[in-house]
């Protein structure tokens, strides 16, 4: 007899929420633990993707199906199992591998999404932004800003293949997202290739120059100068023992983060450093540049090598180990969560907020 009144509730309620649901009514006390959990909840899962044994060779047959200036971007994008469909390797990022064959174009065009492109495979092509050009080598982190023309081509005799990195699904969730193509096939040029790196990368400016953007007016972010970097940082820093040697790469005009809705990050591995368990907030996209070794990701285990791709998600702890020197670069959208006040992290059983 105790237990009928709780039926008689449960059914009470149940009639209650059908009668609002027709009015866009919800009840929260029902969902409440869901919105506000008492820590991240992601949906991602860990994932891999191996270039050379699982990627390459689909790329190429691509190449063969359908022309650069057809597709407008000859792109596999990388999506993450647990959102398939939604072209997202994180909640708030997109990830794809783009093609271009000698002697191919991919049109000039710009919109709302800001992107970056991180070179893995071939040397020379080109990346064009408002009518700089930048020539690209293996390791190369270049970024398309929101709202800039920008165009690719390869003029080599070997295929060019870089990683796409844009925050389309976070452009999307806000509704903001503007394209267009432009009226000729090529941008015209307006300096020579280089000028972009000389003009901004090496701590000056034109004494006039004023940014039009939150974006870095450094486009190119040459692999041999962060190289040479990490190398002095191992020569002279004390290694941490969550990231080894690890950099952000920044705005030279404002020392923020290149892009406003993207950051990137490029660390050494000396041989043989086993890290400590780390965790953050933003959800991370790595890309293995150089030597070999393992991550485990909360209870996965990813062996990896030179240009193979795996995701960290959000709130997972990570370790990494290095069986030779290695280099990783990764991205994620943590200048987002950090201008929102969100970014949290922990090193080890350290917690701590970002201030």
């Amino acid at each position: 007899m105790a237990d009928a009144p709780d039926r008689d509730v449960a059914e009470e309620r149940r009639d209650y929420y059908e009668r609002i649901s027709p009015l866009g009514l919800a009840p929260l006390w029902e969902t409440l633990h869901a919105l506000v959990p008492k820590q991240p909840a992601t949906p991602l899962l860990p994932v891999k993707w191996d270039y050379d044994n699982q990627i390459r060779e689909k790329l190429l047959d691509a190449g063969r199906l359908i022309s650069a200036e057809e597709a407008e971007r000859r792109v596999l994008i990388l999506e993450n199992p647990a959102m398939r469909g939604q072209a997202s390797i994180t909640q708030s990022l997109y990830a794809g591998l783009q093609l271009i064959l000698p002697g191919e174009k991919a049109p000039p065009h710009r919109h709302s999404q800001s992107a970056l492109r991180f070179v893995i495979e071939g040397s020379g092509a080109h990346t064009t932004v408002d009518g700089d050009r930048a020539i690209m080598q293996p390791g190369d982190f270049v970024i398309t800003p929101s709202r800039h023309w920008h165009e690719h081509g390869n003029e080599t005799d070997v295929p060019m293949v870089w990683l796409d990195g844009l925050d389309i699904p976070l452009v999307r969730f806000l509704d903001a997202g503007f394209a267009q193509g432009a009226d000729r096939p090529v941008q015209v040029e307006q300096r020579s290739a280089g000028d972009n790196f000389n003009r901004f990368g090496r701590n000056l400016a034109p004494v006039d120059w004023q940014a039009r953007t939150p974006s870095s007016p450094l486009f190119s972010y040459p692999y041999v100068h962060s190289r040479t970097v990490l190398e002095t940082m191992a020569l002279n820093d004390p290694i941490d023992p969550c990231h080894g040697h690890k950099l952000r790469y920044v705005n030279p005009a404002t020392g923020g983060w290149p892009m406003p809705t993207i950051g990137a990050f490029i660390q050494l591995l000396p041989k043989g450093f086993e890290s400590l368990p780390y965790r953050g907030t933003d959800s991370t996209v790595f890309v293995v540049v150089e030597g070999e070794g393992r991550s485990v990701v909360g209870d996965t285990l990813f062996q990896w090598k030179p240009r193979d791709i795996f995701v960290l998600p959000s709130w997972t702890p990570v370790t990494h180990r290095s069986e030779s020197e290695a280099v990783l670069f990764s991205f994620s959208d943590r200048p987002v969560q950090q201008a929102l006040g969100l970014w949290r992290e922990q090193r080890g059983d350290e917690e701590r907020d970002w201030i």
